[in-house]
């Protein structure tokens, strides 16, 4: 029995690297184009060499797939179907990335962004399969590091596009400083870096006073990871850095780390309320601040939208608020592993809203790409005044994307807000036991705050669709031209419309 256990954990550690495959060809082409940028390539050359890499990534996982069961307590990279739902997620999040940043940078650093944005998405890919500690710091660290050169690399002379890239890079450190302490206090608690023994050996391990160290542990990773999703308090870089940077890296920012911190979370305490002690304090504890956090992000994230002139401003503090209605989705989950009889899972739920948060934002930051000129910005929400008339076809691809940020019918963004929203009011009050749950109807109070949250959101999306088609241009038409960056917007808008009409696809492959 020893013998065999030990030979399947070799195999597990081999099948590690099999299962790296795919991120490490995208390193790899990302390393060729780093070789491209001393030579004179076209964009389009460049674009293509990136797109090759997805193409080759993609191949890989096919060819690679884990064909035994891993031991968990020992793979640190797993290929289950998380991992695998992630990867194809970084995957589809970088061809529409590559298509709307083709014009984005310089014509001599075209191939360094597009090596950065491989290297980020390989980071992403790597943090939904991650089941070690130092190996989810390293893929997170792989998706920030490509960042900060790609903030700074296509406007190194103006000085918000500075502001922003020096932001960005103090913050990101302070919070992976944030990160890396609360992974040492998970270490000292358990003895292990392992993310599936931590979560299964915190329930003996975290008793008593000892319990209060490991809250300590969880307000340090959620504060690290809280940056990344924009949580608040760890959200005042986000409207600056959305302000200066291009809308490119823009449009990579206001997802790809968001998702990653999403889905490390998920990893981390989406298990946390398996346990089989009654009496498990630090689930309650990390349950209220989870409550909390939902609460107040999504409350102040769209309060201080309101009021943004800035239309990037704006859907910074727009995608505060979405972290909030996500988060709710992590708060119920230990509750819902105590009552099985959820209507809604959370987990699920977060899953299927951040296809659907990806696909809306990406797709209106597009917009803005496609319609920004050097002789005419779209700063401003009245830079997009008469946009109907001027280019109807934009007004309503804009128009589909701030509906589904609203959570409009037909939108994959309703559907989202409706299995998060039912998440949370369907958590019973009352455990198989007789007993009354952890947090009471708290749960139901904050799908009230999520609701409320959202009929206050809808003000300031309805806004700049009443600037689109109630007010007249002062400027001349834009012409209706060839561009990648169409591309982009048309599958942002095709994901954003079918999972909204029909969201079975979508939804069968998040409960997989």
């Amino acid at each position: 029995m020893t013998l065999l256990a030990t030979s399947t954990a070799d195999l597990t550690l081999q099948g590690a690297f099999r299962q790296a495959a795919p991120e490490a060809a995208l390193v790899g082409v990302a390393c060729v184009l780093f070789i491209m940028a001393t030579l004179k390539v076209s964009r389009a050359f460049a674009g293509v060499v990136a797109l090759a890499g997805l193409g080759l990534a993609t191949v890989l996982h096919f060819e690679f797939l884990p064909d035994l069961d891993p031991l968990v307590t020992v793979a640190p990279l797993l290929g289950d179907r998380l991992a695998t739902f992630i990867r194809f997620t970084a995957l589809i999040t970088g061809a529409v990335l590559i298509l709307l940043g083709w014009d984005e940078p310089g014509d001599n650093r075209v191939c360094e962004y597009h090596a950065c944005l491989l290297c980020a998405i390989a980071g992403f890919s790597l943090v939904g399969g991650a089941n070690d500690l130092i190996f989810l710091f390293l893929a997170l660290e792989l998706i920030s590091i490509p960042t900060y050169v790609m903030l700074y690399l296509p406007r190194t002379r103006d000085r918000l596009g500075q502001e922003a890239a020096i932001k960005y890079f103090l913050l990101s450190i302070l919070s992976s400083a944030f990160l890396l302490f609360g992974f040492s206090y998970f270490y000292g608690l358990t003895g292990t870096t392992n993310i599936t023994a931590i979560v299964s050996l915190l329930p003996t391990a975290a008793v008593g006073n000892v319990s209060e160290l490991a809250l300590v542990a969880a307000v340090m990773v959620v504060a690290g990871l809280g940056f990344k999703v924009t949580a608040f308090p760890f959200h005042f870089y986000a409207p600056d850095v959305y302000q200066g940077a291009p809308i490119g890296v823009v449009s990579l920012l206001a997802f790809v780390p968001k998702a990653a911190g999403f889905a490390a979370l998920l990893r981390f305490f989406g298990s946390i309320g398996n346990v089989p002690a009654v009496d498990y304090s630090f689930a309650k504890q990390y349950m209220m601040l989870m409550w909390v956090l939902a609460a107040v992000t999504m409350t102040v994230g769209n309060v201080m939208a309101l009021l943004q002139h800035n239309i990037r401003r704006m859907l910074a503090y727009s995608g505060v608020a979405h972290s909030g209605y996500m988060l709710i989705g992590l708060a119920v989950l230990p509750a819902q592993a105590e009552a099985s009889t959820a209507i809604a899972d959370g987990g699920n739920a977060l899953l299927f809203y951040l296809i659907a948060y990806g696909a809306m934002t990406i797709g209106a930051f597009a917009v803005l790409a496609y319609l920004n000129r050097p002789e005419r910005t779209i700063d401003a929400i009245d830079d997009l005044a008469g946009l109907n008339e001027t280019n109807p076809q934009m007004a309503l691809l804009m128009t589909i994307f701030l509906f589904s940020l609203i959570g409009l019918p037909l939108t994959a963004g309703f559907v989202g807000k409706f299995m998060l929203f039912m998440s949370a009011i369907a958590v019973p009050t009352e455990l198989a036991s007789g007993q009354a749950a952890p947090m009471g109807r708290l749960y139901q109070g904050l799908a009230v705050v999520g609701a409320v949250n959202a009929a206050i959101a809808a003000y300031y999306y309805l806004r700049v669709v009443g600037v689109m088609y109630l007010r007249g241009s002062f400027r001349p038409a834009i012409p209706f031209v060839k561009s990648p960056i169409l591309l982009a917007i048309l599958i942002c808008a095709v994901i954003t419309v079918s999972f909204g009409v029909f969201p079975s696809p979508l939804l069968n492959a998040v409960r997989r």
